[in-house]
């Protein structure tokens, strides 16, 4: 007998190996005596639960909490965990009801610094976890699926957060209130770029014939070999520009919340790389983005005050054309509102602040652009596709789709949903409704399928 390592794709033997060490997906380690004593606990809970349930005549709901939880025990009893173990957390760690959860911030020391990125979009998701959780978690112990106690395998509430963190910087280009309130106003501005340029100008142009003036710009823009992004209100106003720009023969792609993560990165290397030189979409062209090819961001509807056009909102889009030394921003707007003004303000004193250091220090501003190499080699999480290792999960939809037809496809689907449903694996059965949602865009069948 040998251990071979080979291509799966040829069968080529790559090499001869003497042992190799195999891992097992999860790994659970609890002392016999612990295992015990959560066993006698989760029991006791549910003989409670049970009653309770009974008394107030949910008898389908008991019946489905004793089948699920009576199952789990079996399963830590003989082999030490079962699935969904994380759920009985509480018991094993010997917490009381409502006690905070253990986290990884524990195993820090008291002398620590914690550095948030984006905080004005991080800690609005702090903030929101635990309840996000909560809401989730009740519905699945009031119609029994879940004990109680998987209440308490949670997220930190947001105060329990703040008492364990001693020292935060807030990382952000629009600090929200609670940063600076945080901060108690003290603000440290990093202004100055290595690379000397200077924040994009913004120029307030009408919304009459806003459209036949962006084709203008683009062209421009296009003639330099730059890229331009344009921003819209809608899902349907995205749609139709980039409609009616391809008919004009303009390379243009439309980024949308359907696309997953990975085709989002595929599609802003294509844009760097030249594959197409205009992207429309909505609200995606914000945080994060590294995009030295493109030297125009056009806001369509600037003065239509709200969430995606507030002044944190501005800043951010307007923020994508601040890494190229032709970088300009168009508001189109008939009236200036107060985030239009408020971002114009600040990103004037920004310029100035920037074109001063730049003259006494004699620097003059460059754009730092990328080879094709090197911008391939930032972006080869794109080149991952379904089948190989990804940090996504496939859909069945997707892995199918080119092998069968649509009705085919909710057959096999409504099967798999069924069957984790008996086998009481709920969440993958409500991720698989969800897929079948998702292609039919309409909940009825599925509810008749599983009545």
């Amino acid at each position: 007998e040998k251990i071979y390592s080979f291509n799966t794709l040829t069968g080529e033997i790559i090499e001869e190996m003497p042992a190799v060490v195999i891992y097992p997906a999860k790994h659970f380690i609890s002392s016999e005596e612990t295992i015990k004593r959560a066993l006698v606990t989760i029991e006791s809970e549910l003989e409670e639960r049970l009653s309770d349930m009974r008394e107030s005549g949910k008898l389908l709901e008991a019946q489905r909490l004793e089948q699920r939880t009576k199952f789990d025990m079996e399963m830590i009893d003989e082999v030490g965990y079962c699935s969904g173990i994380e759920n009985y957390s509480r018991h094993f760690s010997g917490r009381k009801p409502g006690e905070q959860p253990y986290t990884l911030l524990d195993f820090f020391k008291d002398d620590w610094l914690l550095m948030i990125d984006e905080s004005h979009a991080t800690i609005p998701q702090l903030r929101a976890m635990y309840n996000g959780d909560r809401s989730r978690k009740e519905t699945l112990v009031e119609y029994g699926f879940r004990l109680p106690s998987a209440l308490d395998n949670r997220p930190l509430k947001f105060n329990e957060f703040e008492k364990m963190v001693k020292q935060i910087v807030f990382v952000s280009a629009t600090p929200a209130d609670y940063e600076i309130e945080q901060c108690h106003g003290v603000v440290v501005d990093q202004i100055i770029r290595p690379t000397g340029l200077l924040d994009p100008e913004i120029v307030v142009k009408p919304t009459k014939h806003q459209i036949d003036d962006l084709i203008e710009e683009i062209a421009a823009v296009t003639r330099r070999k730059e890229r331009v992004l344009v921003t819209t209100l809608t899902k349907r106003m995205s749609e139709d520009l980039s409609e009616y720009l391809r008919g004009l023969g303009l390379k243009v792609r439309y980024l949308h919340s359907e696309i997953r993560a990975l085709e989002r990165v595929e599609i802003l290397r294509d844009l760097r790389l030249g594959e197409f030189d205009v992207l429309v979409g909505i609200n995606l062209l914000r945080e994060g983005l590294d995009l030295p090819e493109v030297s125009l961001v056009a806001i369509l509807d600037a003065d239509k005050e709200g969430f995606l056009r507030s002044e944190r909102s501005l800043m951010q889009v307007s923020g994508r054309a601040a890494r190229n030394i032709n970088g300009n921003v168009i508001f189109y707007g008939d009236n200036i509102t107060k985030s239009m003004a408020k971002v114009i303000e600040e990103v004037n004193r920004r310029r100035k602040i920037q074109f001063d250091y730049n003259q006494m220090h004699g620097i003059t501003p460059k754009t730092i652009y990328k080879s094709v190499e090197d911008v391939m080699s930032a972006t080869t999480v794109a080149d991952i596709r379904p089948g190989g290792f990804s940090g996504e999960k496939v859909s069945a939809s997707d892995q199918f789709r080119n092998k069968m037809d649509q009705s085919e496809l909710l057959e096999l689907l409504n099967r798999e949903m069924l069957k984790a449903a008996e086998a009481l694996e709920f969440e993958k059965a409500a991720e698989l409704r969800d897929e079948i949602t998702r292609l039919t865009g309409s909940k009825k069948s599925i509810l008749n399928k599983m009545v």
